[in-house]
């Protein structure tokens, strides 16, 4: 499950196949309400950002990580600090989030002894990932919008502006940080970030196909055209 406005629309109609699981939950995810319904049973973080102990709204998700009371897979790259996670609930695991490119055979190679993955721009391409290293033969993306093109704009002061909405309401700390990221970062260099995203979902299709692993992409509207389209279950 990525946080994107579509989640919302797929959690109405799919409550009980997400309750049913197993589900994956991403980022801010565990401070919504729909997450303590649906108890998923992985968390990915992978943004270093998250280890920002000092962010409001990290704290805020810490916090709700510590208070969850089912049992649930924490995933976090390799050299997360994991002190401020306390709850017994809690069964932290690691992986590699380092990019890997090149010719074919050395990212498969890469991917399949657990030594790199596809660059990693969006933290989908470490759930997804994660999904396959666990084993998944059959993986759902939902919540998967990636419809940043769609509000991206440049303002009169020559400011990169990117609105990326969620399935749930952002605090306005939270929007003001994205704000002050993007202040100094130029058009070209957004979109050449937009460029890698999507291509490392292709390659995770390079590498799925052959080994018998599906991906289907339950998102509606999504711009990702790596996986193809399916509805859940």
């Amino acid at each position: 499950m990525g946080n994107g406005p579509s989640l919302r629309q797929t959690i109405a109609q799919h409550s009980e196949m997400l309750r049913k699981g197993p589900a994956m939950a991403v980022n801010f995810a565990a401070v919504t309400p729909e997450f303590c319904d649906i108890k998923p049973e992985y968390y990915v973080l992978a943004d270093p950002h998250f280890g920002n102990t000092t962010d409001p709204n990290v704290e805020r998700l810490i916090e709700a990580l510590n208070n969850v009371t089912h049992k649930m897979t924490l995933l976090l790259p390799h050299g997360f600090n994991t002190s401020a996670f306390t709850n017994e609930n809690l069964d932290i695991r690691h992986f590699p989030a380092v990019g890997v490119e090149g010719c074919r055979w050395l990212r498969h190679f890469a991917i399949r002894h657990k030594l790199g993955m596809p660059r990693p721009r969006n933290v989908l391409v470490c759930a997804i990932m994660c999904g396959i290293w666990l084993g998944f033969k059959e993986i759902y993306i939902t919540g998967a919008d990636h419809t940043w093109t769609q509000t991206l704009s440049v303002n009169d002061n020559n400011e990169v502006v990117s609105i990326q909405p969620h399935f749930y309401n952002e605090p306005t700390s939270e929007k003001d940080r994205v704000t002050a990221v993007y202040r100094d970062v130029r058009i070209h260099e957004i979109l050449n970030s937009f460029s890698i995203a999507f291509k490392a979902y292709h390659d995770i299709a390079d590498y799925a196909t052959p080994n018998g692993i599906f991906i289907h992409n339950a998102t509606p509207g999504s711009f990702i055209d790596a996986f193809k389209r399916k509805e859940l279950p």
